[in-house]
């Protein structure tokens, strides 16, 4: 079973386009919709937010998707049901991301297990503590062909990047800034400061940027420093607003990567 993640990675490509919205919003069907979407405009990755009920490193944007997917009765159930959807007509990575308390509550083992035999070919879970999953689930994850997504942040010291470099297989999310998500029109010097050190670190795998890419400019130079970048807020705002999922999401994508205007 390949993991399309390491195969995109493996490509040595630079510019790497991931795009989060949360699973069941706008609408409950709209999931299949969005991500059918996002890969016929041009996207790299999928990353799916499993919706949940307290999302804590979340701004107001991503905060309000989450309410509203919920009440749409949103589950990770049904998340799951539509990757197998999903996967009938598209094949670049999915990644589902989401907070560990759904996933418990679900069931690890059986998370893992049925995310893979949906087409799912990685997870970010923030808030899953590093000795916890080195310990009970990377050999479960491995043997799935599952990749497990780390994130670092400014404050993350060398000797933590170093460790999660050493145990990631696939790429380490780089988050721009210490602070809850959300768009933001362009980079600080202290964040390119912290984009150069991990750039000169030379690590084994890639990492890609998020947190604050919501245009053109802040992804042309996140993938300056590492090999793409993250959109979630700008994008989940575009849907929120959106009365022509496919029309909006194809121009959305174009001007991230082009810079062409909608």
């Amino acid at each position: 079973m390949k993991n399309r993640i390491k195969t995109l990675l493996s490509n040595n490509k630079k510019g790497i386009l991931s795009m989060y919205f949360t699973a069941g919003f706008p609408a409950l069907k709209d999931t299949v919709t969005i991500a059918e979407s996002l890969a016929s405009a041009g996207a790299d990755i999928i990353e799916i937010g499993i919706p949940y009920s307290d999302p804590v490193a979340d701004g107001p944007t991503i905060q309000a998707s989450n309410t509203v997917a919920l009440k749409n009765g949103m589950r990770l159930s049904m998340l799951i049901e539509q990757v197998k959807q999903i996967r009938k007509t598209v094949d670049i990575p999915i990644i589902l991301m989401g907070y560990i308390n759904p996933v418990l509550q679900y069931g690890i083992e059986k998370f893992a297990k049925d995310a893979a035999e949906a087409g799912v070919d990685g997870v970010i879970l923030p808030d899953m503590p590093m000795d916890e999953y080195l310990e009970h689930y990377k050999k479960l994850f491995d043997s799935l062909n599952l990749s497990n997504t780390f994130l670092i942040s400014p404050t993350t010291s060398e000797e933590r990047i170093r460790k999660i470099d050493q145990v990631t297989d696939g790429f380490i999310y780089a988050v721009s800034a210490s602070s809850i998500t959300g768009a933001k029109g362009k980079f600080e010097k202290q964040q390119l400061d912290y984009f150069d050190r991990i750039k000169n670190m030379k690590l084994r795998n890639p990492y890609l940027i998020g947190f604050g890419i919501s245009n053109h400019d802040t992804f042309s130079m996140a993938t300056k420093y590492g090999a793409g970048a993250i959109v979630g807020s700008a994008f989940v705002d575009l849907l929120k607003n959106s009365k022509d999922l496919k029309r909006d999401i194809s121009a959305f994508v174009k001007s991230l990567k082009n810079g062409q205007s909608h």
